[in-house]
């Protein structure tokens, strides 16, 4: 505990900076590059944009800062074939979110007049979702840093897929700090501005997601401090413990967190362990963004039994759904299973946790709408974005548990686990095996890297069909 608060004051201090500039290094670093474009697998109900321009769909109007129309670009992320003549840039260190940027190498993202990406009515036809949206539960959404044109964003987006209006005058969107209190003001200027301006991109993807899982469902966006989306240490998860306690003291039924850290025996354990522990919160994880992660540990919080881990698809409007290649997935060993996961699962990991429990769509080729004006640094609104990680497929996830309203049956992973498999769509091909191989590490099963018939570590049990394993 004294180590932990020894860094905290150094992040008071004005080793801030330090650390922030090291932000352009990693973005440059996690450099956009062409991603291979998976191939056919099990059947999926696609999206459709038969109805483009209508409430909920992909509008395919105007241009990007390519010159390429935005009806072009739309037809490429319906084929997945986006990624073969543009890159993606990581959106911070701990983040799991990619935007699409203007080409191969490239770390400007493409920015539109007019959405390119997937919308809501998209996922819900690709996901078999009835409907009507009812629930008015509530979504909490981590994020670092402040976004300072949060509700000015979720509106326009709304908005543009005529989803119901959620402002904090009615209620449905609140805005609090990880303590419990109000937001502090967004960074002015400096590395802290730069920061927060990257990580809105981030904060944006999620509550879009949220919002398209759950139209219906109220928001609640807790802010971490902005060097929690750099630090990978106990200091940033424990703020992100703080916050889940937050989230559950405000009666949110489901929390969603998309950054990853290292695991370790302080966040493994003890109080931060306990914090994202809570019988009938659905708290949902991303996996990664870098493929298998070797076997040993998986990367924290989704490594936690009682997190719901959350990986990647790849979603061509035609064809079938696969493993997207960059999703994460492996094993935790310092835990024997995710709370409810069977035996049949955790022997891939040497009868270890084993992730991932569930998936949806996270291939930027095939990467949805997300709206950001916040530019406080380099002064360039991006407006409409491309963005993919599994960063957008943990909010939507966590979303759906809140729209299906069967919280009191959730205990971690384990009600997904004890769900029929028709409420899956299984994803039967594809793997993850870009930067890691299963075959090189002994005791790791093939199915932790490769999709196939039931659950596969890239998909987990597969991607949602229906509300009715929520």
């Amino acid at each position: 505990m004294n180590d932990i608060r020894s860094i905290r004051a150094v992040r008071r201090s004005g080793q801030r900076s330090r650390r922030a500039r090291g932000l352009a290094a990693a973005a440059l670093a996690a450099a956009s590059m062409a991603l291979p474009t998976a191939a056919a697998a099990a059947p999926a109900p696609p999206p459709s944009h038969a109805a483009d321009g209508a409430a909920g769909t992909t509008s395919a109007a105007g241009t990007a800062n390519t010159g390429e129309s935005v009806t072009a670009l739309h037809q490429q992320i319906r084929a997945g074939s986006l990624l073969r003549s543009h890159g993606t840039a990581a959106v911070c260190p701990r983040c799991d979110a990619r935007v699409v940027t203007t080409g191969v190498g490239d770390t400007t993202p493409l920015r539109a007049a007019a959405p390119a990406g997937y919308g809501p009515a998209d996922l819900s036809q690709a996901y078999g979702l009835p409907a009507a949206s009812k629930s008015t539960g509530t979504i909490a959404i981590i994020d670092a840093g402040v976004y300072g044109t949060l509700e000015h964003d979720l509106t326009a987006y709304r908005k543009k897929f005529g989803l119901p209006a959620c402002t904090t005058a009615s209620g449905c969107l609140t805005l609090k700090d990880y303590t419990g209190g109000a937001q502090p003001t967004p960074q002015p200027t400096g590395q802290g501005a730069f920061v927060e301006e990257e990580v809105a991109v981030e904060t944006a993807l999620d509550l879009d997601m949220a919002s398209a899982a759950c139209p219906s469902c109220h928001l609640l966006e807790i802010s971490v401090p902005w060097q929690d989306a750099q630090d990978d240490n106990d200091v940033s998860t424990g703020d992100f413990a703080q916050a889940v306690n937050t989230a559950v003291a405000s009666d949110a039924s489901a929390v969603s967190i998309s950054y990853g850290y290292s695991a370790d025996v302080t966040n493994t354990r003890g109080s931060i362990l306990a914090a994202l522990n809570h019988k009938g919160v659905a708290i949902a994880a991303s996996t990664g963004d870098s493929g298998f992660n070797g076997g040993v540990h998986q990367s924290w919080p989704s490594d936690l039994p009682s997190v719901i881990s959350v990986g990647g698809v790849t979603l061509p409007a035609t064809g079938d759904p696969t493993a997207w290649w960059s999703g994460g997935s492996g094993c935790e060993t310092d835990f024997a299973a995710a709370t409810g996961q069977p035996a049949a699962v955790t022997a891939a990991c040497g009868h270890h946790r084993a992730a991932a429990d569930v998936s949806a769509d996270a291939d930027p080729a095939t990467g949805v709408s997300v709206y950001d004006t916040y530019a406080p640094s380099d002064h360039e609104p991006g407006k409409w974005l491309v963005v993919g990680g599994t960063s957008a497929s943990a909010p939507y996830i966590a979303g759906l548990f809140v729209r299906a309203g069967h919280l009191a049956r959730v205990n971690g992973p384990k009600s997904l686990y004890g769900a029929p498999a028709a409420d899956f769509t299984d994803i039967v091909s594809g793997d993850n095996e870009s930067y890691h191989l299963c075959a090189d590490y002994s005791g790791v099963s093939a199915s932790l890297c490769t999709a196939g018939p039931g659950w596969d570590g890239p998909t987990g049990l597969g991607m949602p069909h229906g509300l009715g394993a929520f």
